[in-house]
């Protein structure tokens, strides 16, 4: 059995870029296609690349030339050695296409722009490339070659002129690089070719939200006006309650029944409304994948995270996010409908081209986490260290919710005693883990994968959340 641990980019044949070199355009498709194939059907962007090479400098003969010339050596040779003259015919005629092929002229200064619409996405949205290509003299025909990113996959790749057009779609959210474009430009006769780079630069990938409505409160609510009915009376519109009249209270607020059978002035007695500070908190310490669906614990992490912002942000709460692992990021809580992408961008660099990592693990920030803040915790509850997270959280007192992500299974093959005995262990582990947070007052609730957020949350509607003790 193999339990299912963080994964880092899986390992395959090399990707495209590694063999790019001194390939030309078609040649570099066709390693991309036999890499794809190698790698079972899943796209190349996925495995690991570097840098491609840097193509090389100033002009060089083209496939044409070097084809025309392999013949013309090649006849040549044949007639030295055989000592027949008429083998010399065969060389005449591609040393008379190269002679014809020769240009008069070619392009000194050639340069090239990249335009990119739009620069932040959502996942499974287009992303157009237009790359135009600008020289001072006759050129010929463009040959593009494409490098893709991580985590992007070419949809369209067309050339018109002096234009080429490109679609890309992200698969996943992150901060992508787009990859390279790599353009041999030939002369007019087709005789030679020149490589010219261009970088397509990054963008941004949103996660889809996970559908999300319910915005469960603490028990305690900060001094600010909001849109949660608070146990203490106010000017809100909940009624919970009446009371004597007071001189200086409006009479029209009068609660005539209670007034009829109590033979005195009773006056409705209205809630306070309050607005709440709330926190998701990610588990970035690595990614673990379902081993049944392949579904990535980060990406469902950041699109139920994505989901609760967007909820709590729809009722004028404030709400900030931290994210553990690697690098601790946290962004204070705040509102406003400009601040869901505030938040999301402040935890993009978490997948940076594949590039998580689990380092240590200091203090989390006092700003990032106000008193009294609800703390939604959103875990695969794969990495011991988040535990040492809740403690913190716990100690300051703050109501916490862990929202655990399923990571399905370990795979036991049939007839494997050891590997079913293992299974059973590793799943007490984890209901272990559970009750142990449960006993400590931590709520904590779990999240499918392609389903709402609410199914999830509809049970901590019943009881407000209360919070910790220091």
């Amino acid at each position: 059995m193999t339990a299912p641990t963080p994964s880092t980019p899986p390992d395959g044949p090399p990707a495209a870029s590694t063999v790019a070199g001194t390939l030309s355009a078609a040649e570099r498709r066709r390693q991309s296609a036999a890499v794809e194939r190698a790698l079972g059907g899943r796209p190349p962007q996925e495995a690991p690349s570097g840098p491609p090479p840097v193509p090389p400098a100033g002009w060089r003969p083209g496939e044409r030339v070097l084809g025309w010339a392999t013949v013309a050596v090649t006849a040549l040779a044949a007639a030295l050695l055989s000592g027949h003259a008429w083998l010399l015919a065969a060389a005449a005629a591609p040393l008379t296409l190269l002679a014809l092929s020769l240009p008069l002229g070619r392009p000194r200064r050639i340069e090239a722009a990249a335009e990119v619409e739009p620069r932040r996405c959502f996942e499974g949205e287009t992303v157009t490339v237009r790359v135009t290509v600008a020289h001072d003299g006759a050129a010929g025909r463009l040959d593009p070659g494409v490098t893709l990113g991580p985590g992007v996959h070419l949809d369209h790749l067309g050339v018109a002129g002096g234009r080429i057009d490109l679609a890309l779609t992200p698969r996943r959210w992150g901060r992508w690089s787009l990859g390279t474009l790599d353009i041999d430009v030939y002369d007019t006769g087709g005789a030679a070719r020149r490589t010219l780079r261009v970088d397509l630069g990054e963008v941004a990938v949103f996660p889809r939200p996970t559908s999300s409505t319910l915005t469960p409160i603490p028990v305690r609510l900060p001094q600010r006006l909001g849109e949660h009915t608070a146990a203490q009376r106010g000017e809100g519109v909940e009624v919970i309650g009446v009371h004597p009249y007071v001189r200086g209270e409006r009479q029209r607020r009068i609660h005539w029944p209670a007034t009829t059978r109590r033979g005195s002035l009773q006056l409705h007695r209205f809630a306070a409304e309050r607005a709440s500070d709330t926190v998701v908190l990610l588990d970035a310490f690595g990614d673990v994948r379902d081993p049944a669906t392949g579904t990535s614990s980060l990406d469902e992490t950041f699109r139920a995270a994505a989901g609760l912002v967007r909820a709590y942000l729809r009722t004028h709460d404030r709400i900030g996010v931290v994210s553990v692992g690697g690098t601790t990021r946290w962004l204070q809580p705040g509102s406003g409908d400009g601040y869901f992408y505030r938040i999301v961008e402040s935890v993009l660099d978490v997948r940076k081209d594949l590039g998580y990592g689990g380092a240590g693990l200091g203090r989390l920030p006092a700003p990032a986490l106000p008193e009294g803040a609800l703390v939604y915790v959103i875990t695969p509850l794969a990495d011991q260290r988040i535990l040492d997270v809740l403690h913190q959280v716990r100690t300051r007192a703050n109501p916490v919710v862990v929202v655990a992500i399923p990571t399905g299974d370990p795979p036991v093959e049939p007839g494997d005693r050891r590997a079913a005995l293992a299974l059973r262990l590793w799943r007490a582990n984890r209901d272990a883990i559970r009750f142990a947070l449960t006993e400590r007052g931590i709520a904590v609730v779990a999240h499918e994968p392609g389903r709402t957020l609410d199914l999830a949350l509809a049970p901590l509607l019943r009881t407000r959340i209360h919070g910790g003790t220091r």
